[in-house]
């Protein structure tokens, strides 16, 4: 008779857990996988940087020991978060979930990644990321998970002191970023650890001379996994693996890849109290309602064609540039983009000067607002995501939920989970533009205002796409799985 398998005791360490601390798609992951994980019964603690946003209740506090001695004390808070921080959303991710912030001297800082008075990125970055592995190390040591899960390079060196005992899981969310700074940096974490208990040749952290965490993490974890199928088999190859491809492909069978979900307590068109007015699958009318406030806040006309939306960071990744060159032509398809990030300055200014040459057709906001997020995923008729390279996405499946159909390029978890409904007929999802390209994506485009303009077609195409499970319940089980075998 088989003996049922005891739950895993996980520590999850990130950067960014949503909505306390959140950029981009790591902490609506973070959050939206620990929630799930939470729920099944996973006894997961989440362990961050201290930024000092985050109110704890039932608080604890004790230093950590064991640091090397370049790195700060750190002290540990440890809590319940409060499920009334964001009271006008009823999600249960991300909320009354164990956490442990990790506070040093020098590390309280307003945002995770860069200066909000100057825009630029912190210039100490990797020796605050560095002190936060240091102390990731040395909590599992005194709390002994059966696995920590670490995310990014953020986290990854943490690998180079984890008990021998302790199960690793490596989560890449994106290869572009990696954490290279000075060859020294190896020399710093390779202090006071015992050489004959490493799980990892100290040497995998240089790459072309240089110190690289996230190369460390993906030679030393146990487990490493891509945010999609698709980005896992980019990122193998030396076109879509940002030079550690060869890594990658020499832990064979370790490395899977495992799509993101999103948030449903979030993003349910039906419950979103950020929007307008509810609405699903069964009854549209209300998303009507929701475009027209949209078009409002746009100061954009209501008589024209289809109503586009984008909500992508500024950045080269997430082809902004592609996306404005084809505001010109949405006068010839009768349509309007309405296009909300932050990020680049440069890419941030020529949003603005297309807003002022086309004001009839294209409205831009170059600061993020949660409310406005919503309603334009949930207000638009169609979604643009432009990307040239996508690990996983997760606008494009919180478009879908809402009745909104995507028009996307064919990469990473786009091609995953989006299916071009020309090609695919009976199971078409949105619209697809095989390159990253102005031609393909007005192509695309082009066809997608077509199909939005045939009411029975585009309501088919809606309907599947907001009936599909793009939950976190899934991708969870799989997680789970990998810890049970790390037990």
């Amino acid at each position: 008779m088989a003996t049922e398998r005891s739950t895993p005791t996980v520590l999850f360490a990130t950067a960014e857990f949503g909505p306390y601390v959140k950029v981009g798609g790591l902490g609506e992951a973070s959050s939206g996988l620990a929630g799930s994980l939470s729920s099944m019964g996973v006894g997961v603690t989440v362990v961050m940087p201290d930024f000092g946003l985050i109110e704890l209740e039932d608080e604890k506090r004790w230093p950590l020991t064991g640091l090397p001695s370049w790195c700060p004390a750190i002290e540990a808070r440890s809590g319940r978060t409060d499920p009334e921080t964001d009271p006008e959303t009823d999600a249960d991710s991300g909320r009354d979930i164990d956490i442990i912030l990790l506070a040093f001297e020098g590390g309280v800082r307003p945002h995770p990644y860069f200066d909000p008075a100057t825009g630029e990125s912190w210039p100490d970055a990797t020796w605050f990321y560095m002190t936060f592995s240091a102390g990731v190390a040395a909590l599992a040591a005194e709390e002994r998970p059966d696995v920590v899960h670490l995310n990014d390079w953020h986290t990854s060196a943490a690998v180079l002191r984890l008990p021998s005992d302790v199960g690793s899981i490596l989560t890449v969310h994106n290869l572009a970023y990696q954490g290279v700074d000075d060859p020294a940096w190896l020399g710093r974490m390779m202090e006071s650890v015992d050489a004959s208990a490493l799980r990892v040749d100290p040497n995998a952290f240089l790459v072309d001379g240089a110190f690289n965490s996230l190369a460390g993490g993906i030679s030393g974890a146990d487990r490493i996994v891509l945010v999609s199928e698709s980005y896992r088999d980019e990122a193998i190859s030396e076109a879509g693996g940002f030079g550690l491809h060869h890594q990658l492909r020499q832990r064979g069978d370790l490395v899977s890849g495992i799509r993101n979900g999103i948030d449903l307590g979030l993003w349910h068109p039906a419950d979103d109290l950020r929007l307008p007015v509810g609405f699903d699958h069964g009854d549209l009318s209300g998303k009507e309602i929701c475009r027209k406030e949209l078009l409002k806040e746009a100061d954009l006309d209501a008589d024209r064609g289809p109503v586009i939306g984008m909500v992508a960071r500024l950045v080269h990744q997430k082809g902004i540039d592609l996306a404005l060159d084809l505001v010109p032509f949405l006068d010839s398809l009768s349509a309007r983009l309405v296009l909300m990030g932050s990020g680049s300055p440069a890419l941030a200014e020529k949003v603005r000067d297309m807003a002022e040459l086309y004001p009839n057709h294209f409205a831009g906001f170059c600061d993020y607002d949660e409310t406005m997020a919503h309603l334009i995923v949930g207000g638009s008729d169609l979604l643009l995501m432009p990307s040239r390279f996508e690990p996983c996405g997760l606008t494009q499946l919180q478009a879908m939920t809402c009745g909104t159909i995507p028009v996307v390029t064919a990469v990473g978890g786009l091609r995953d989970t989006v299916v071009d409904t020309d090609s695919c007929p009976r199971r078409g999802t949105g619209f697809v533009a095989e390159r990253a390209t102005s031609l393909d994506l007005l192509n695309a485009l082009h066809r997608a205002c077509r199909g939005w303009s045939n009411p029975r077609r585009r309501a088919a195409v809606q309907r599947r796409g907001m009936t599909a499970d793009w939950s976190w319940t899934k991708p969870a089980r799989q997680y789970l799985e990998l810890y049970r075998e790390l037990q």
